[in-house]
């Protein structure tokens, strides 16, 4: 296995920097696994492919503003990108700067126009490894949270694909209708799909509905580097499956319904959990994982997938070469690029099986 193995080639034009004008107005492209068949769709119909006894997974995370824009106390513009929060005022963060911040460098981050507060503080606490840990200061937002304080002075952290400025639209658009947990630097794109609507009908149909929580981090865009992929270190990310959703999975099985994963964050989420149970197909979790999917591997939990396309040999295209087989995969890129899907967090959407 090659990193080259994964590699498409994209015409820039189709990477979509903006959403559908409605949720469910993107595009479906359903692939069966084994024999290959496509089938082009609007990401609506997907209603046609569920049956009663299926459960779906949804990811829960909330996108925070993680995105901070300021300067140094001498004055240096810097950027700082938010990768996790670990305490109460305390996250850890990538810097871009002129110069890295020494350890405690305040840093200040303007209120924005026709906003009357006094502008964000942090102070540099030091390095963790790639990342910087900031301490966020000041008596005049002693009564904010942290997710307050984000929500007044953050951006919604785009990809870096989508070549533009966060806008008004992206603190709604860049979130799922059922997002619920603060802590995310980037969304689980496939759930952006969903609206209210069409979930409403979905549980009409008596579609079972679960909740695990992913806080996906930056690292989701972090490029491969090495040629042999087994030899890249992934990042590692705060995942919870609790026991009722394993309660709901075994049930799922026992009926013989499909559990169908809503994101490659779900699927990652399942599968962690499958893999620290002992004597059950899956037990509750809470902590890190650093799951790596990649072709060989054996799924214990999905049957089945909705996603995004995915970034040429990043290791998403091996999560999903990996469940539908490498050759279907890239088969049904090609066929998107054909067909002038729109790809990437805010495109058009698959379903797997």
């Amino acid at each position: 296995m090659q990193l080259s193995d994964f590699h498409y080639d994209l015409p820039d034009e189709l990477i979509a920097h903006y959403p559908a004008k409605e949720r469910t107005g993107s595009r479906l492209l359903c692939m069966r696994r084994g024999s290959g068949e496509m089938q082009h769709r609007q990401f609506a119909d997907l209603i046609e492919y569920l049956c009663p006894e299926d459960l779906l997974v949804f990811n829960d995370t909330r996108v925070i503003p993680a995105r901070l824009l300021g300067a140094k106390d001498s004055g240096g513009r810097i950027e700082v990108m938010i990768e996790r929060v670990v305490g109460e005022f305390e996250v850890l963060a990538q810097i871009r700067a002129s110069k890295s911040p020494k350890r405690g460098m305040l840093l200040n981050f303007p209120a924005p126009q026709n906003h009357q507060k006094v502008p964000l503080q942090a102070e540099t606490l030091g390095r963790e490894g790639d990342f910087f840990r900031l301490r966020f200061l000041g008596e005049s937002h002693a009564q904010c949270s942290l997710t307050q304080l984000l929500e007044t002075f953050g951006h919604i952290p785009l990809p870096p694909y989508i070549k533009r400025g966060d806008e008004l639209e992206d603190s709604e658009r860049y979130q799922t209708v059922y997002s619920r947990q603060p802590g995310a630097v980037a969304a689980p794109t496939a759930g952006l799909h969903f609206d209210q609507a069409l979930l409403d009908r979905i549980a009409v149909m008596g579609v079972d509905q679960a909740f695990v929580t992913l806080h996906v981090g930056s690292g989701t865009f972090q490029p491969v580097r090495v040629d042999n992929p087994r030899e890249h270190k992934m990042h590692s990310e705060r995942v919870e499956v609790n026991a009722e959703v394993c309660t709901q999975i075994r049930a799922c099985k026992a009926r013989g319904g499909r559990v169908i994963a809503v994101g490659t964050t779900s699927v990652r989420s399942l599968e962690s959990a499958a893999q620290k149970a002992v004597h059950e197909l899956i037990a509750p979790y809470s902590g890190e994982t650093d799951i790596f999917i990649y072709p060989g591997y054996e799924f214990r939990v999905v049957d089945a997938m909705v996603t995004n396309f995915h970034l040429s040999e990043s290791t998403l295209m091996m999560l999903v070469s990996a469940f539908a087989g490498r050759d279907q995969i890239m088969a049904a890129y090609r066929e998107a690029v054909e067909e002038r899907y729109r790809f990437f967090s805010y495109g058009d959407a698959m379903l797997l099986f």
